[in-house]
C-alpha cells in the first residue's frame, strides 16, 4: 500500500512538473437562488410571534486570485475570494392587534475558496468541485429585533459546477454552487436557532485576467 502512494505521488509530481501554470486576478458577479417559505419565531408558550421571509437577494460580488495548473487535457484551478452579498427579508410581527411588516436587511462578508478540477476541451473547461467559506463580517437590521442575535460557523462547505472558457489572457467562468447547510441557520431569536426549509444556492458569473 506504502509503495502504491508512493508511486502516486511520483507520478502526480511529475504531472505537476511538466504542467503549464497560470496566475492572475479575478471578480465577478453572483445572484443567489433563495427559499420562498417563511421561517416562523414562537415564544417558549408556542406562539407564533415573528414570520421572516425573503424577498430579495441582491446581486453580491467577489473579487480576488486564481492559479490554474493544465497537465493534459486536465486541470486544477484553486481560488481565493473575497465575496459580499445581501439579502432583504420582509419581517411580520404577529404580537401586535394588526400585524406589522417591514423590510429588514442583512449582509454578508466571506472569504471563499473553490477548487476547481476537470477537463479542457480547446478552450471549453468542464468543472466541478468544493467550495469553502470563511465567515468574515455581517450587519444585519434585524438586530432592531429584540432578543436577535447571530450564530455563524467559522467555515462552511458546498460545492460548484459549470463551464469556462479560457480565451488568450482572459478566464471566464459560469458555474452554480449548492450549499450543505440549509439558508439562515446563523439566526438567533432569544438563544433558539432556527434556519429555513431549503439549502441556499447561487449562480457565479466571473471574468479573470492571466499576467
Amino acid at each position: 500500500m506504502k509503495k502504491l502512494m508512493l508511486l502516486a505521488v511520483c507520478v502526480l509530481s511529475l504531472q505537476m512538473a511538466n504542467a503549464q501554470f497560470k496566475v492572475g486576478v479575478r471578480g465577478g458577479l453572483s445572484t443567489m437562488d433563495i427559499p420562498t417559505n417563511q421561517l416562523v419565531i414562537k415564544n417558549k408558550n408556542d406562539i407564533k410571534q415573528l414570520g421572516i421571509a425573503v424577498t430579495d437577494a441582491n446581486y453580491g460580488i467577489h473579487l480576488g486570485f486564481f492559479m490554474q495548473a493544465q497537465m493534459g487535457k486536465f486541470f486544477i484551478q484553486p481560488e481565493v475570494l473575497f465575496n459580499s452579498t445581501s439579502v432583504e427579508y420582509n419581517l411580520e410581527d404577529f404580537t401586535e392587534a394588526h400585524v406589522i411588516s417591514v423590510l429588514k436587511k442583512e449582509s454578508f462578508q466571506n472569504l471563499d475558496l473553490p477548487i476547481m478540477v476537470g477537463a479542457k476541451f480547446g478552450p471549453l473547461r468542464l468543472q466541478g468541485g468544493p467550495v469553502g467559506h470563511v465567515f468574515v463580517n455581517s450587519k444585519s437590521d434585524l438586530f432592531d429585533v429584540e432578543g436577535y442575535s447571530q450564530n455563524f460557523d467559522k467555515m462552511t462547505w458546498g460545492y460548484q459546477a459549470g463551464v469556462g472558457l479560457d480565451l488568450w489572457k482572459f478566464i471566464i467562468d459560469l458555474k452554480y454552487e449548492g450549499s450543505f447547510k440549509k439558508y439562515g441557520d446563523h439566526m438567533v431569536f432569544d438563544g433558539k436557532g432556527y434556519s429555513f426549509d431549503e439549502t441556499p444556492g447561487r449562480f457565479v458569473a466571473s471574468l479573470g485576467i492571466a499576467f
